[in-house]
């Protein structure tokens, strides 16, 4: 009698196939013998061997967002910061320099500025609004410029333009960061990046429920660098979130476009609020970068609105007690509104004065809007807003 319990096995053959992807959550691959395995890693065949240097539901995605960004050979990692720290570990070596956008997301600043100090890679922080002052931070030494298109969360837009001149002319790599913008918004291989990432939890998957993180390389030996680090690293992917993020991948230009117009909408409706301070969304014309903008994002001004109340710490208190229907969350790109205060999770390594320094204060508030009726929303900060307002 056969051994139920045995692992050896074919999948059932169909004449059909299945409309919904498959899950393949297996960690190992078997190969008919040694001589099948070699030719798996020297690269004559094509397949799996173990689930840490990739599985089928990771190469689908991969290829899903590679087609968006008009990339090959992309890579799915654990998070959006296992792609950032791929990227500075798998290009840089000490005694390299990198220099980094001043507003990046706090985690990616806290690499920067303590992480890679003590692996012997220095670090300069500028500000990506000023072509002068990246010029300025770039020595012989440096290896590599990260700045994401719109900064996390002062949505300031980065001089994108000078930005790549100043890479190629020099011979830095430049890596982007566009989960703000996404592909949808800004495509950085068609305006000189050589290296995109993304925090693919965000909205590309749009649902809170995967954590991932992807980078692409223009390059493909420095595409074999970050995934030689990925895979040395264990910076996995999950089957499962990669099979739930595809999944969200397949309505995201939809969710997208609906966000968008929400959010436009949404900022000129805070705006006219009593009690706020000042409204930032690339796209309104007292935005400090608004022609900027124009010119990188054209009329893509995406889904994130930052906004800043009067009033501090009790303010901000009372609008999240406020708007109990408005997730209060350290996240974005959920189908439904998030909320986040900056100062109290993002950016709360940073110092007072550092967050000062950026425009952060007790008052300021990043809003990842959703797809919403948008008269709901309007309602929802209205009623949270007069409530801050009240509050001091």
């Amino acid at each position: 009698m056969t051994d139920p319990t045995r692992r050896n096995f074919r999948w059932p053959d169909s004449a059909s196939r299945p409309v919904g992807a498959p899950i393949q959550p297996s960690v190992v691959y078997a190969s008919t013998d040694p001589d099948a395995l070699d030719a798996h890693y020297e690269g004559r065949v094509q397949g799996y061997t173990y689930a840490r240097e990739g599985h089928p539901n990771a190469t689908v995605l991969a290829q899903r967002i590679d087609a968006l960004e008009g990339a090959q050979g992309g890579i799915m990692t654990s998070s959006g910061m296992a792609a950032v720290a791929a990227v500075l570990l798998g290009c840089l070596r000490a005694g390299d320099h990198v220099v980094g956008g001043d507003q990046l997301y706090g985690r990616s600043l806290r690499m920067m500025a303590q992480d890679l100090p003590r692996l012997g890679i220095s670090t300069t922080l500028a500000d990506p609004t000023d072509a002068a002052a990246m010029a300025a931070a770039l020595r012989p030494e440096t290896r590599l410029i990260l700045v994401e298109v719109v900064s996390n969360p002062t949505l300031r837009v980065a001089d994108m333009a000078a930005i790549a001149a100043l890479a190629r002319d020099r011979g830095i790599l430049l890596a982007v960061d566009n989960t703000f913008t996404t592909p949808r918004g800004y495509r950085p291989f068609e305006r000189g990046a050589d290296i995109v990432i993304h925090s693919v939890t965000k909205i590309l998957a749009g649902h809170s429920d995967a954590t991932l993180g992807y980078v692409a390389a223009r390059d493909p030996d420095i595409a074999t660098a970050l995934n030689d680090f990925a895979v040395t690293a264990g910076l996995t992917a999950s089957p499962f979130d990669c099979w739930l993020a595809e999944r969200g991948l397949l309505t995201f230009p939809l969710r997208y476009d609906r966000a968008e117009a929400n959010a436009q909408a949404l900022a000129d409706h805070i705006a006219g609020l009593p009690g706020v301070r000042r409204v930032l969304y690339p796209l309104r014309a007292d935005h400090p970068d608004h022609n900027r903008a124009r010119s990188v994002l054209g009329a893509r001004g995406g889904h994130m609105v930052s906004f800043e109340l009067a009033g501090g710490r009790a303010s901000a208190n009372a609008l999240t007690r406020a708007a109990p229907a408005i997730a209060f969350a350290p996240t974005l790109g959920d189908v439904n509104t998030t909320l986040s205060h900056p100062a109290s999770s993002s950016h709360r390594g940073l110092s007072a004065q550092a967050r000062a320094a950026l425009g952060i204060s007790e008052g300021f508030f990043r809003v990842s809007v959703g797809v919403e009726d948008i008269d709901t929303l309007r309602d929802e900060f209205s009623a949270a807003i007069a409530a801050a307002t009240s509050a001091e």
